[in-house]
């Protein structure tokens, strides 16, 4: 009898230990995997319809803290740049320094370098502008265009400025990852500039920091639970131990 009564105790403190071991890593993983994104991440409002249907006006977004000289053809950015306004903007990279940027071919498609760009986030389909353009996009610099390409104000606005409508890297903020709200998910890279030099930019490290937010979640809540579980289930060998025992005299 008091060999058996050692042994659950036994069981019960390592189940103790246990379940408070698994709410401790838990809690490291949900404070962590949010302050990861705090470090790495920044909220911003989207002002315009300009690149609907990409990001609608008043989504939220996060957008990935990167030096502009790790922008993509492609990318997603918030900028700021005097020559546009006072506030930062959201548009997409289509040209990079070096890159001679063309609209349209025959088909009404961006051309890149020569190269004919499928765009299908456009909100636009077969259109890739209203008017024709071309740009010589200088070194250290970016072409930006909005996905809703019939009231976009983006760069071929400005093709008579100094730069012929680019801004320069250092004034890239962020780049875009996610939609926050509404949860509209992540925004993918274009495979379409992956084939030029310099490719497409790799996606933030936001799916882990969700992982190890959600892996804390499960452990705080399985931690926490197992308690009142072990006691009860305790509770209930006892007394089916107790009616054996009365049965047997």
């Amino acid at each position: 009898m008091s060999g058996t009564g050692r042994t659950g105790d036994g069981h019960g403190r390592l189940g103790s230990m246990l379940s408070g071991l698994a709410v401790a890593v838990g809690c490291v993983l949900f404070l962590g995997g949010f302050a990861w994104a705090a470090v790495v991440y920044k909220p911003y409002t989207v002002p315009t319809e300009s690149m609907t249907p990409t990001v609608d006006a008043g989504d939220r977004v996060l957008a990935e803290r990167v030096d502009g000289a790790d922008v993509r053809r492609g990318d997603v950015v918030v900028f700021k740049d005097p020559a546009w306004g006072d506030m930062p903007m959201v548009k997409r990279v289509v040209g990079i320094g070096g890159d001679r940027i063309a609209c349209c071919e025959k088909n009404g498609r961006l051309t890149v370098n020569g190269k004919s760009i499928e765009e299908p986030y456009l909100q636009t389909k077969g259109l890739a502008s209203v008017k024709n353009f071309t740009a010589e996009v200088p070194k250290g610099q970016l072409f930006l265009l909005g996905d809703e390409r019939s009231g976009s104000l983006d760069s071929r606005v400005h093709l008579d400025d100094p730069g012929q409508g680019s801004v320069p890297r250092s004034a890239v903020q962020a780049r875009v990852d996610a939609i926050a709200w509404p949860m509209n998910g992540m925004i993918e890279r274009p495979q379409a500039f992956a084939d030029l030099s310099g490719g497409v930019s790799k996606p933030g490290p936001l799916k882990l920091q969700i992982g190890a937010v959600a892996a804390g979640v499960v452990l705080i809540v399985g931690g926490a639970a197992y308690g009142p579980i072990a006691a009860r289930s305790a509770r209930t060998r006892r007394g089916q131990g107790g009616k054996v025992s009365a049965g047997a005299r």
